[in-house]
């Protein structure tokens, strides 16, 4: 009976969370704009193979613009526009979601035992920190992603490791708070230990605020990829929206006023990022009742 009422009470929450997420407009619309493009995504293998984007198969002529057999033209090596950017959605996704996921744990745990421990151990870790608040995240994924081979997962790790310090003081913010509060000190009192407190208090209290701060960060780390991408950090082999700006560049596609190589990657990478913000904006003011109605 116990279970069923918890259960019950879980399910009502959730209800009431989803209730409150769509009657925020723009969180709503963000979501099923994002929901169709990770479908197309996943399904760009079915609908573009790979092997039509072949430059040594193709058959259409570079820099054809936009018609009936190729909506979105083609590019200066005779591939079709359209279906390099659905391959280049599914490296731009893929990283910014996986990327995001290694920053947010990164931060959590940083962040949680930072506002646990006290002494050297908190000293030591927002010094780490405010060192990483202070150097451009940007600036250290291009040094890293300069000193490490280049690749996908190159690039993954470049922006998850350098872009963890901002969700580390909110959750560390947060575990003060939460700490602070009775049922924490009764469960200090009767015996509860360091990780007991850590897993069973501390982390689903600062979750929701996680989750929420994740959807921003996703679009963050979008932009980064498109940035080192862009740079020619980036893997040559694989399509994604930052490499197809950087061949329209090299290739002189903007200045030849071929906007149909151009505008498409560049119009994705903003209408995902907003999709991204619109989420997020709509989760924190789930998880935050005092944002609600603004």
């Amino acid at each position: 009976m116990a279970e069923s009422a918890v259960a019950q009470r879980r399910r009502e929450r959730a209800t009431e969370s989803w209730r409150e997420f769509a009657s925020n407009r723009g969180g709503l619309i963000g979501l099923i704009l994002l929901v169709i493009v990770v479908a197309l995504a996943l399904l760009a293998p079915v609908l573009v193979p790979l092997s039509t984007l072949d430059v040594t198969q193709v058959t259409a002529m570079p820099n054809e613009p936009p018609s009936g057999q190729h909506l979105l033209g083609t590019d200066p090596f005779g591939r079709d526009v359209l279906g390099t950017l659905l391959w280049g959605s599914r490296i731009s996704l893929l990283v910014g979601f996986t990327a995001t996921l290694m920053s947010m744990t990164i931060g959590t745990t940083v962040g949680m035992l930072a506002g646990h421990f006290g002494g050297w151990v908190q000293q030591v870790l927002l010094r780490v920190i405010d060192f990483f608040i202070v150097i451009p995240s940007l600036v250290l994924a291009i040094t890293l992603s300069t000193v490490l081979e280049r690749g996908v997962w190159t690039i993954i790790i470049a922006i998850g490791v350098t872009s963890w310090a901002g969700t580390a003081r909110i959750v560390r913010s947060q575990t003060l708070t939460i700490e602070s509060r009775p049922y924490v000190e009764r469960a200090t009192a009767l015996g509860a230990g360091d990780g007991h407190l850590l897993w069973w208090h501390v982390l689903p209290s600062v979750m929701p605020l996680v989750l929420a701060n994740t959807t921003l960060a996703v679009g963050s780390a979008i932009i980064s990829e498109s940035t080192l991408s862009f740079l020619g950090l980036g893997d040559p082999t694989v399509f994604s929206w930052g490499s197809m700006l950087k061949s329209a560049l090299d290739t002189g596609s903007a200045t030849a006023g071929f906007w149909w190589f151009v505008l498409p990657p560049g119009v994705a990478i903003v209408l995902v990022v907003l999709c991204f913000t619109l989420v997020g904006r709509a989760l924190e003011a789930v998880v935050n009742p005092a944002l609600r109605g603004r």
